[in-house]
């Protein structure tokens, strides 16, 4: 089994031997906006969902044997809370700008260098690190509880804690691939390092144990979780959402790739056992470590990624806020329903701008409005401002390796949308797979468990499991597919640095 705590909703998802997810239960979480450019969830709906979730799928296990069970998470969305209670405020979402001040202030004193080289990425707010120093300082929780108490994590440690007992006795801990996010953490080294923690502001002892993604955690407490059937359950698996999407989509050799469509888009290649100085507009990260699971393959495995943080979310303001579909799910048939944006082009910048661009300061545009446009025209717009966010990640990446991908595996809720996976092997000009199940997220928690504690025996094995339901291949005229791209980055440029005037 996997928990799967994302930026809009919290799966539970049952994996059975063959890699099919044969089970899933599903709860939304709210998304609280409380001013400009911040945003926010509340840990305690984060569990309850957890909670929900696993009781629904547990009550459906009709007295199935639960081999390990795997969590994966939004990344770099700062939690805090007490040892012996619970929340200490409400987490900081990733999406989160309200720290991009601080960040242009260290870029601006020269810490940047030191940062890339320890970390592999870049002074953005998006990452946990000065999310937590403003917990510290500006929430005053560093007069309010001892350091001692204190509990300073990502949304996967914050779940691993409750599952595993909370007050009473649960493990805080964390794997690399999430203490990769938080711009704390030396990603050659392996371990939190003081000299980012001072600069920071944060005492590492607030910080989680880190270790490999692949191994027994702890157990799961029938008391915290309220499944009984889940009791004593391994949890053996750990990841960051897109890193556990890569294992999912069995990237498992350098220069093998995935995208995932979530609340934004996410594009990470493997690169291999060996860190790989981040080229510019890209960072460097932990894919994974397998630890003692790893057999003949590599135990450390590195990825070159790229993050564009509106995606999904573009759809919900379409959804929501702007009422021009009811469902996700209409926004594909209404986009199709045009040959063409009609000269639209939408900028989902609504938290700043990701890679490339790395532009806290970034807002949400709309250029190329006439009389003409519409509804369908407007929905196509998003679609394809999705593909094209997505092409400036793989253009860095091929630029950066020398050579194009061979293939992109996608993943995520858009990826059931044929005319977005069209658009992609139009605009990144390679082919586009989608496995028969697009849950790669919770497949990979489930999968890295499962490979802990011996349902799989190596990764050949989950490799052998693995295969495509859809196929696109490039078929739009390369002149024209580049003009519409075009178009993309002047909208991008009047989109920047929008909230500095």
């Amino acid at each position: 089994m996997a928990i799967d705590a994302g930026t809009t909703g919290v799966r539970s998802v049952v994996v059975d031997e063959e890699g099919t997810v044969v089970d899933l239960a599903y709860r939304e979480l709210t998304q609280h906006f409380p001013r400009p450019g911040w945003v926010e969830h509340d840990p305690a709906e984060i569990w309850a969902a957890v909670q929900a979730t696993l009781a629904e799928v547990g009550s459906r296990l009709a007295g199935s044997a639960v081999a390990a069970l795997g969590v994966t998470n939004q990344r770099e969305t700062a939690v805090a809370w007490d040892r012996q209670g619970g929340p200490l405020g409400p987490a900081i979402v990733w999406q989160d700008r309200r720290t991009a001040e601080r960040c242009d202030q260290l870029q601006r004193h020269g810490h940047l260098p030191l940062v890339r080289s320890r970390t592999g990425l870049v002074l953005d707010p998006y990452f946990s690190a000065t999310k937590f120093a403003w917990m510290l300082a500006e929430g005053g929780l560093a007069e309010r509880v001892p350091a001692s108490r204190l509990c300073l994590g990502t949304v996967d440690a914050w779940v691993l804690w409750q599952l595993t007992g909370g007050p009473r006795g649960g493990v805080f801990a964390t794997d690399v691939s999430n203490a990769s996010r938080t711009l704390l953490f030396d990603v050659t080294a392996l371990r939190w390092t003081e000299e980012l923690c001072d600069l920071f502001g944060v005492d590492p002892a607030s910080l989680p144990e880190v270790r490999p993604s692949c191994g027994r955690f702890g157990t799961v407490d029938a008391d915290a979780v309220g499944v009984p059937t889940l009791a004593g359950v391994p949890v053996s698996g750990v990841a960051g959402d897109q890193q556990a999407a890569l294992f999912g989509q069995c990237c498992f050799t350098p220069d093998t790739a995935k995208v995932t469509y979530g609340t934004g888009s996410f594009v990470l290649a493997n690169v291999g056992e060996t860190f790989v100085v981040p080229p510019e507009g890209l960072v460097t990260t932990v894919a994974w470590d397998l630890g003692d699971a790893a057999g003949p393959a590599p135990r450390l495995s590195y990825a070159l990624e790229g993050s564009t943080f509106v995606s999904g979310a573009a759809i919900q303001w379409l959804r929501d806020q702007l009422g021009i579909i009811e469902r996700a799910e209409d926004l594909g048939p209404l986009a199709g329903s045009v040959a063409d944006s009609g000269g639209v082009t939408v900028v989902p910048a609504f938290t700043g701008l990701g890679s490339p661009w790395w532009d806290p300061h970034a807002r949400g545009a709309v250029t190329g409005i006439t009389r003409g446009s519409g509804r369908a025209q407007l929905a196509r717009a998003v679609v394809e401002s999705i593909a094209y966010a997505v092409r400036d990640m793989t253009d860095a990446m091929t630029a950066a390796v020398g050579r194009d991908l061979a293939e992109l595996r996608a993943d995520g809720g858009a990826a059931a949308m044929d005319l977005l996976l069209q658009l992609q092997a139009d605009q990144s000009n390679t082919t586009v797979a989608r496995p028969h199940s697009i849950e790669s997220t919770a497949l990979g928690a489930a999968t890295l468990a499962g490979l802990a504690e011996g349902v799989w025996g190596s990764l050949d094995e989950l490799a052998g499991l693995w295969r495509p339901e859809a196929v696109f291949t490039p078929s739009a005229d390369r002149v024209l597919a580049d003009l519409a791209h075009a178009g993309w980055l002047r909208a991008v440029e009047r989109s920047r640095g929008w909230a500095t005037g």
